[in-house]
C-alpha cells in the first residue's frame, strides 16, 4: 500500500524532473524528505509496477531530426534477444524493444527508432545495421513518420489504491 508520500511524489513525477544538478534533492525538500528516501521511494514503487519507467522526453523535430522512422523486423524467436542486444549498441538507435507478432497480419517482433535529419541519412544507418547484425535475410520494414504527434509523460492518478494500474496517459 502507498502511503500520502508516494501519492505526492508520484504527482510530482509527473510533472517531470527539474533540470537541476540534483533533482531527487529537489523533489525531498519539496516532500520534505531526504534524497536518498525520494530515490528509495521511486525504486520501491518501480518494484511494485506502480511506476515503469522514468525517461526523457526529446522533442527530435526542435532539434532539427525531421526524419524519423520506426523500423520492424521479423527476427527467428530464438535470436530476438541476441539480435536486440546488437542493434541496440548502435548510437543512432534511439529506441529498440520487442513486442509480440500479431498472427500473418503484422509478423513483426523487433522495433527499433533511428531518428536523423534526412531520410538518406537514416536508410543510409539502416543498411550499415543489417549489414553489421546479419539482418540481410529477415523480412523488416521501414516506417516513416509523417506527422508529430504531442509527446507528454505519463499521467498517474495518486489516488488509485496499489492493485490498480495507473493510465499510461
Amino acid at each position: 500500500m502507498i502511503d500520502y508520500i508516494d501519492r505526492q511524489l508520484i504527482t510530482l513525477l509527473q510533472k517531470g524532473l527539474a533540470i537541476v544538478s540534483r533533482p531527487y534533492a529537489l523533489l525531498g525538500k519539496q516532500l520534505d524528505i531526504t534524497e536518498d528516501e525520494v530515490i528509495s521511494r521511486i525504486s520501491t514503487l518501480k518494484q511494485i509496477g506502480l511506476i515503469k519507467r522514468l525517461g526523457v522526453i526529446v522533442n527530435h523535430r526542435r532539434l532539427n531530426y525531421c526524419a524519423n522512422a520506426m523500423v520492424v523486423f521479423d527476427v527467428p524467436d530464438h535470436l530476438v534477444e541476441q539480435i536486440s542486444g546488437h542493434v541496440c549498441q548502435f548510437d543512432f538507435v534511439n529506441l529498440c524493444y520487442l513486442r509480440p507478432r500479431h498472427g500473418e497480419e503484422w509478423s513483426y517482433n523487433l522495433y527499433c527508432m533511428i531518428h536523423g535529419k534526412n531520410r538518406e541519412k537514416v536508410l543510409k544507418q539502416l543498411a550499415h545495421l543489417i549489414h553489421s547484425c546479419g539482418l540481410t535475410s529477415v523480412n523488416y520494414e521501414v516506417l516513416f513518420s509523417k506527422k508529430c504527434f504531442k509527446q507528454r509523460s505519463a499521467f498517474y492518478n495518486a489516488n488509485l489504491e496499489q492493485e490498480k494500474v495507473f493510465s499510461d496517459g
